[in-house]
């Protein structure tokens, strides 16, 4: 039987994808059915288990097929990045609500009950959660019962950041957490990942899919400009400038600006690993 990346492939030996019927060996086929994240994130494991380590998270609104419900836990697939894995059943709407309108295009937005900011706050969502505005009100955009958040942090799903770098930047001082894509932590891969989409532009999750599919390939002499993309085994970061790299690390533990001949020397010395790859988008 072909070998698949079980990431991007909602196959196991008892169940599987309909669409993948002739493809793979599984002891039954499931359609799937659409739903949406109701929680403000929630995180994707690769088993139904709170202490298996998040493979990436889901943001508020975000769109899924779900092929199983049990035990507690959605054993599913993103629409946006096609990343299967395994999500709590209580993160989920239960059904697909109506269509998103708009994101969140601040680091994060307050919650209210009630259209006014003199009152308690709710919670808040984070970058990029997409949110269906159902009515606007003295500066706020109303999105489900005794739900409001400030309209000025809010961007129609499809009017894209003209400068996706510059959306990269806003996570500079974000603490890095494995497998995060939100303003309270997130990973190399996904600060690229949320970058590019706000961009308007399709991304893979992970920095070894990006390796192999994220832009065309540089010369090793090539001059760098803001947007290219420095590979490392298991790392990637963004450069600002000629000079100068944006990554989330395990070094700083957090989103840092710094030179890329520091980066490199460090990573060298501490891991003898030397970039594998230089990319840049033709967009």
């Amino acid at each position: 039987m072909t070998t698949f990346d079980r990431r991007l492939t909602p196959a196991r030996a008892d169940l599987a994808a309909e669409a993948l019927r002739g493809e793979v060996e599984a002891d039954r086929f499931a359609t799937g059915s659409p739903d949406q994240i109701s929680a403000p994130f929630t995180a994707l494991r690769p088993r139904p288990d709170f202490s298996a380590c998040p493979d990436t998270e889901l943001l508020f609104g975000q769109t899924v097929i779900v092929f199983e419900r049990a035990n507690g836990w959605a054993w599913l697939q993103a629409d946006a990045d096609g990343y299967v894995g395994y999500a709590p059943e209580g993160a989920l709407h239960g059904t697909q609500r109506p269509a998103s309108t708009h994101r969140v295009a601040t680091l994060g937005s307050n919650l209210y009950a009630e259209p006014t900011l003199k009152i308690p706050t709710l919670g808040q969502l984070p970058f990029g959660a997409e949110v269906s505005v159902l009515e606007t009100r003295d500066g706020y955009a109303r999105i489900g019962p005794q739900q409001w958040l400030p309209a000025q942090h809010l961007r129609p799903v499809d009017d894209s950041a003209l400068d996706w770098v510059g959306v990269a930047e806003m996570f500079v001082g974000v603490p890095y957490i494995w497998g995060g894509r939100t303003n309270w932590g997130l990973d190399c891969s996904g600060l690229v990942q949320l970058a590019r989409q706000a961009g308007g532009y399709a991304c893979p999750r992970d920095s070894d899919m990006q390796f192999h599919h994220a832009g065309e390939t540089l010369p090793d002499d090539a001059d760098l400009r803001r947007g290219d993309l420095i590979f490392w085994p298991g790392h990637v970061g963004i450069m600002t400038d000629g000079g100068t790299l944006l990554h989330a690390n395990g070094h700083h533990m957090a989103v840092v600006r710094e030179p890329l001949a520091k980066a490199t020397t460090r990573i060298h010395a501490a891991e003898g690993s030397d970039v594998t790859r230089r990319a840049r988008f033709r967009d």
